[in-house]
């Protein structure tokens, strides 16, 4: 580092790397140097975890060796100890000598957890100010969410370059104030905040926005070092976060679970595609009150400009809205939020439209047959969407009682199976869970019960039902269930934004998923 006594080791470091690092475990030095090389793409800000090592001093040399030839990496030395939740076994004074050999070797910086800076007598750290690597000081807190001011006046006193204060999110709320919180001391000092777990996701996503100095992320889908951790490709290409600012309008999926919702990825590519400076988040929100108030609390204070809504939050929801569209007042379910310019919230539900959409780029719906069955909440959305559109509408359910409550209150008719059986319809829409992965029901009629020259199954995993392979084999003209999940997304990024949505791109990168997971 050049020798200029102006600059600090912080201010340097700053100007040498980006804002996302990725951390790096490896149960060898071989393995760890591997992760580190294919990392590279990624990112040039590297985190060696030396604590994943059976002989972290001795992996010192040969790291030293990758950063000469890669002198672009910048590199953190971590050797956290057990008792912080590490997985390094040695004393204090091992620790302090594996990072004091680090901060000699090429690292740019070494991270100390605050337990050992406290338990450090008077001059023990000096070796570590004095050298030419930041010093970064952290807390971890594995279990609970924590006061990250009392923290940060624990860390302060040791008077690090860097804060990191890493904690766990047991909800939504749990994120904003940690979020809040950087943003009301990054100009104090150089922090770095993240919550952990599920419902810390909206942290590690905002946390750059927020003034955070940098963020972590894990090399590839396996190799995290920390739950709720993202590959750093998820966070540059899906939530572009190095991207993210002031300006940047924030939207959501609500629900649990949350994890593996594809919305995210066809929401984000679609206001990519349309140059909308706009992030779409997962969003953990448990069912019932309390994690209704949790969603309420991060829609007005972060403030999100939009939600999408999974059940049962459809309907638990509704008392909280200014207003609502007359689809969800005749429903009884919304789907989708959107924030007014006075603050309120108004409800809307695109379900019909996810519906309605295929069919209609299809045939004329006005005086078709339509048989759907279920009676369940998609069923109810096909049933009112399709009466409207003119639709000679019939429903068959299991749940006999509840197809004749539903037919009757949207001016539908309910067949009974021997009905079913005896009639032809133009489209059959499945709006049961049958066919889906995990159901213990393939199909929802036997293929001698139905005749329809239309086959809309709604389940969209796998994206190939057992309904869908009937109807093939029968010369029937199919409508994958994907089809519904992307245009009923891109009427929500409608009433988001005002566009005509990108439906085939939304539709390419919904399918290439899944059929990368199948």
């Amino acid at each position: 580092m050049p020798q200029f006594a102006s600059i600090s080791p912080a201010t340097y470091l700053r100007s040498r790397v980006g804002r996302l690092c990725v951390a790096l475990r490896g149960s060898t030095v071989q393995e760890l140097l591997d992760h580190a090389e294919t990392a590279r793409a990624d990112s040039q800000f590297l985190e060696f975890r030396l604590d994943s090592l059976e002989k972290p001093a001795a992996s010192i040399a040969p790291i030293a060796k990758f950063l000469a030839a890669h002198k672009e990496v910048v590199a953190i030395a971590t050797c956290r100890r057990k008792a912080h939740g590490g997985g390094f076994a040695g004393s204090l004074a091992e620790e302090l000598k594996i990072l004091s050999a680090a901060s000699e070797s090429g690292f740019a910086l070494v991270d100390l957890e605050i337990e050992s800076a406290e338990q450090c007598r008077i001059g023990d750290l000096d070796h570590l100010r004095q050298s030419e690597a930041a010093l970064l000081i952290s807390f971890h807190d594995f279990e609970k969410p924590v006061d990250p001011d009392a923290v940060f006046a624990r860390i302060q006193r040791f008077e690090p370059d860097f804060v990191k204060i890493v904690s766990t999110a047991h909800s939504l709320t749990d994120s904003l104030k940690l979020l809040q919180w950087i943003a009301a001391r990054s100009g104090d000092a150089q922090v770095v905040g993240i919550a952990m777990g599920e419902a810390g996701v909206v942290s590690r996503i905002l946390s750059l926005r927020a003034g955070s100095a940098f963020t972590f992320a894990a090399a590839q889908d396996g190799t995290e070092t920390a739950p709720g951790q993202m590959t750093a490709r998820t966070l540059k290409d899906l939530y572009r976060i190095e991207d993210l600012d002031k300006a940047t309008r924030i939207y959501g999926v609500a629900g649990n679970p949350i994890a593996h919702s594809l919305s995210p990825l066809m929401q984000n590519s679609a206001f990519h595609r349309e140059r909308v400076n706009a992030v779409y988040l997962p969003l953990k929100t448990e069912s019932g009150p309390n994690g209704v108030a949790d969603l309420l609390n991060l829609a007005r204070q972060l403030p999100l400009s939009g939600i999408s809504i999974t059940m049962p939050l459809k309907q638990q929801l509704l008392p909280h809205l200014a207003n609502v569209d007359p689809l969800t007042a005749k429903l009884g379910a919304c789907n989708t939020i959107r924030t007014g310019s006075d603050g309120k919230l108004y409800g809307f539900n695109t379900d019909v439209a996810g519906i309605v959409r295929p069919l209609e780029k299809r045939m004329q719906l006005k005086g078709a047959r339509v048989l759907v069955l279920g009676a369940g909440g998609a069923a109810r959305a096909a049933v009112y969407g399709l009466v409207e559109k003119g639709a000679q509408v019939s429903v068959w359910s299991r749940k006999e009682a509840t197809a004749k409550d539903l037919a009757a209150s949207a001016g539908a008719n309910a067949l009974t199976r021997k009905q079913v059986a005896a009639s032809e319809f133009e489209v059959l829409i499945n709006a049961t869970p049958c066919g889906m992965h995990g159901n213990a029901h393939p199909l929802p009629l036997e293929p001698t019960e139905w005749k329809a020259r239309v086959v809309f199954d709604l389940v969209y995993n796998p994206l190939d039902t057992p309904l869908l392979q009937v109807a093939r084999k029968r010369g029937a003209h199919i409508i994958q269930g994907v089809e519904m999940f992307v245009y009923q997304g891109a009427r929500q990024f409608e009433i988001w934004t005002g566009k005509p949505a990108p439906e085939a791109e939304m539709l390419r990168v919904v399918l290439f998923a899944l059929n990368k997971n199948h």
